[in-house]
């Protein structure tokens, strides 16, 4: 695969340029905010195709490419996040390859973090399908788990991703669909969940709701806001940062402005 140099130097404001299939990884565009306020940041929801999770990898891995060369060719990215934990194991060694220059952050569920924060040693985990058949996925539970004692208690989420998607939460149906994945856990006295989808944020409340009793929920959007400034340096927030969201599909406009918190105008595009 033929490499592409980043030519644009680095501003003085970094436009940080983030994608996932639809509207989950606005909860990591939310975390970047807030460690990262004053940067410039570049959100396309590839709704066209969603939801990944579903998808081959040979499908995930094409439509991340044609993502990466519109942010960085059209954009001028000076960081990418692949806000998908479906497209990192599916495509960001691809990435990486085709951009040596640029810093490229991609998302892997909390395992560590959940290991640190379980009292039971019981720790669920919660993904869509591809993320729990990935061999990324594999290799961080046998890396990690290889660390203390523990019993996982994963879960393919098969739906849960389309029915965030078009705000059905509440409904009885994804309810239903919540107590046949969480019941065993609940059981199983498992305090601690892996939110190994951006999406599954969206959904915490009633997660918490089903569990009915506490459990610490783990979401990767602030891990991916402190490796940004990492690579990037933090940066003095001299004036908030500009936030503009791209979709090559429908969208829910309103649910967007509930995630971010305010109301964002949403370019429609072709890839």
């Amino acid at each position: 695969m033929k490499k592409s140099k980043i030519q644009n130097p680095k501003s003085k404001t970094p436009k940080i340029c983030v994608f996932d299939s639809g509207l989950g990884g606005l909860t990591v565009v939310r975390s970047i905010r807030e460690r990262l306020p004053g940067a410039e940041i570049l959100y396309l929801a590839d709704t066209a195709h969603a939801p990944y999770g579903e998808k081959t990898h040979d499908e995930i891995r094409r439509y991340s490419l044609e993502i990466a060369r519109f942010f960085v060719e059209e954009q001028k990215a000076d960081a990418l996040v692949v806000a998908c934990n479906t497209a990192t194991s599916a495509a960001i060694a691809a990435l990486r390859e085709h951009y040596p220059d640029l810093p490229i952050v991609g998302t892997e569920p909390g395992i560590k973090p959940a290991l640190s924060a379980t009292q039971t040693g019981k720790i669920g985990v919660m993904a869509t399908p591809a993320t729990l058949a990935g061999e990324k996925y594999q290799a961080l539970v046998d890396r990690l788990c290889g660390m203390q004692e523990v019993e996982l208690f994963e879960r393919a989420c098969p739906g849960l991703v389309e029915r965030i998607e078009a705000g059905e939460i509440d409904a009885p149906e994804t309810r239903a669909m919540l107590e046949g994945w969480l019941s065993p856990m609940r059981s199983a006295g498992v305090d601690t969940i892996v939110l190994g989808c951006t999406h599954y944020p969206i959904a915490a409340e009633a997660i918490r709701q089903v569990m009915e009793v506490p459990v610490r929920l783990i979401e990767t959007g602030e891990a991916i806001a402190r490796r940004l400034a990492t690579l990037l340096g933090e940066q003095p927030a001299e004036a908030p940062g500009h936030l503009r969201i791209f979709a090559t599909g429908p969208i829910d406009e309103a649910a967007v402005e509930r995630i971010v918190g305010e109301k964002v105008v949403i370019d429609r595009i072709d890839r």
